[in-house]
Order: structure tokens, then C-alpha cells, then sequence
């Protein structure tokens, strides 16, 4: 059955996504890193999550709509769905299958790579974003400042949530947070995919909010932070002063004589995001960077 015979989605309608990878005629692929959510349960659950009182359905952008699994449950909720897709012929599956959303102004299917395509103004995005390219996606998606529904790989959606002082805690944390609050939803096994990738996954919601401190420039921030946390088993004083050429900082000496002693003694895994933008502003003005 196709989009031109078929209704775009209403509650006890759903279509099934075992029988769209069959109507697509396609097979995941790992080396593509296709994986292709196909879990009723968890499918069904993800718009829940998206319902809440500060998710704005009005327009909301999946990126990596797949066959339309995840596209057909939004329809069901949203006023408007954008679906970018860069496998042309699940683009063109997309059009076939979705026709008659289409034609109601409700579907836009976008071909193409999410970090290449103009991207429209959505008012929150739930995804199954393709893993290799998560942290790229996300990083995109996050400064829009709305909120993100995304299913990712375990490992990236904990570092993304992790509090300072734990195991996870890193660069990924900080910068996440710098744009919003973050938490781990649910966990959900390889089986809810097919094929199953090498590991688990989890649903990670992202609430847009300014952060309680100031920087000088968020570029500058991320800049910093990442090159400290290329060396965050060394103290704080020995990495900014061996990453200059990552933090664009021609006089790191300067940051570390300036900064608190006790500060520059501990190691990044233990930093706060609300000392790295004070290490951040302090830098700005008196590590000379470029």
C-alpha cells in the first residue's frame, strides 16, 4: 500500500516498520551505517517524549528519516514534519510512500546530507540520528535553541549528560550543556534495530536554556574546552599550556599565572563548566588569542 492509498498516520493506524523496509525493497546496512529502528514499542514512545509542555510540535525536523518509521508516528503529533534523508532512494521511497502528506502541506522530505542541506526553522527535532555523524548533528542542531529528541549511540548520549568528577564527564558534557539541559531517557537494546548495531543505544532529550555564566564567544568556548580535554589527565596548569596551538592562544603562560593556584592544579575531568567560562574569559583577555 502506498502514500497515495493510505492515510498519513492516526492514532491505532501506524505503519508498520518491518513492512515499510519490505516496501522500500532495502536492507540496513552497517557499513553505511544504516540501522533502521523497527521496535513498535520504542517508535510509539518517542513522540511521547516530544509531547511535553516545552516541546513546540509545530514544525518538528527529523533528521535520518530511514523508510518512515519514526516520520509516520510524527504526523501523528506534529503539524508539520521536515524529514531530511541523504540516501536518495529512501528519499524517493519517502515521496511515494508519504504522498498524501505531501500534498497536505504536512511532509517535506528533504534529500541530503543534514550537515550540508539548508535546514528550516522547526520549533523541536526528534531523530534516530545516524551514529557516525551524531556529534556533528547534534552540535548543529543544538545553538537553534529548541528542543532535541535523539536516539544515539550509549556511550555518546552518558558523556553528553555526565556531571563533573564522573567517569564520563569530558568535552562532550560541557559543550552540550552549555546550550541546554541534558538527560538519558530511556536506554533501548541493539534488537529494537535492523540490523542490530555493535551496541546499545539510549533516547537523549535536550531543553534549550542560556547557560548561568558568560563567555566571550561561544567558538572561543568550545575551542577552549576542547583543546583542554585533548590532555584531561594532565593538571590544568600543563594543559593550557601545551594545547595553545588548539585554543588559538599565543600566551597560555599568561592564563595559568593569572588563574587561581588552586584551580590550575586540578584536572579537567573535575572542572566545572562554570570555572572552564571564567578560565575561558580570562584567557580572552590575557592569552592573546588569535
Amino acid at each position: 500500500m502506498t502514500g497515495g492509498s493510505r492515510d498519513d498516520g492516526t492514532a491505532g493506524d501506524r505503519r508498520d516498520p518491518d513492512a515499510l523496509l519490505a516496501r522500500a525493497g532495502v536492507r540496513g546496512n552497517p557499513d553505511r551505517d544504516q540501522h533502521f529502528l523497527v521496535d513498535d514499542r520504542v517508535l510509539d514512545r518517542l513522540p511521547e517524549y516530544a509531547t511535553d509542555a516545552e516541546f513546540d510540535t509545530g514544525h518538528v525536523l527529523e533528521i535520518g528519516a530511514g523508510t518512515g518509521a519514526l516520520t509516520d508516528r510524527l504526523l501523528a503529533v506534529a503539524d508539520e514534519v521536515t524529514a531530511v534523508e541523504r540516501d536518495p532512494d529512501l528519499a524517493a521511497f519517502l515521496h511515494e510512500e508519504f504522498a498524501d502528506a505531501i500534498d497536505a502541506g504536512r511532509l517535506t522530505v528533504i534529500e541530503g546530507d543534514a550537515l550540508d542541506v539548508d535546514l528550516p526553522e522547526f520549533t523541536s527535532s526528534v531523530s534516530n540520528l545516524p551514529y557516525g555523524a551524531s556529534s556533528e548533528i547534534i552540535f548543529r542542531l543544538l545553538p537553534q535553541k529548541r528542543p532535541l529528541l535523539v536516539m544515539v549511540q550509549q556511550e555518546f548520549g552518558e558523556r553528553m549528560a555526565a556531571d563533573p568528577g564522573t567517569d564520563e564527564y569530558g568535552r562532550l558534557s560541557v559543550t552540550a550543556g552549555h546550550y541546554a539541559d541534558v538527560e538519558v531517557v530511556e536506554p533501548v537494546p541493539k534488537e529494537a534495530f535492523s540490523p542490530p548495531p555493535a551496541v546499545q543505544s539510549v533516547v537523549v532529550r535536550t531543553r534549550p536554556r542560556d547557560p548561568e555564566y558568560t563567555v566571550p564567544s561561544d567558538d572561543f568556548f568550545m575551542d577552549f574546552v576542547t583543546a583542554v580535554f585533548t590532555q584531561r589527565r594532565k593538571t590544568m596548569r600543563n594543559a593550557i599550556r601545551n594545547t595553545g596551538h588548539i585554543s588559538g592562544l599565543d600566551d597560555p603562560d599568561a592564563v595559568v599565572a593569572d588563574a587561581d593556584e588552586d584551580l590550575m592544579g586540578m584536572r579537567a575531568g573535575n572542572v566545572t563548566p562554570a570555572q572552564f567560562a571564567a578560565l575561558a574569559r580570562l584567557a580572552w583577555e590575557v592569552g592573546d588569542p588569535s
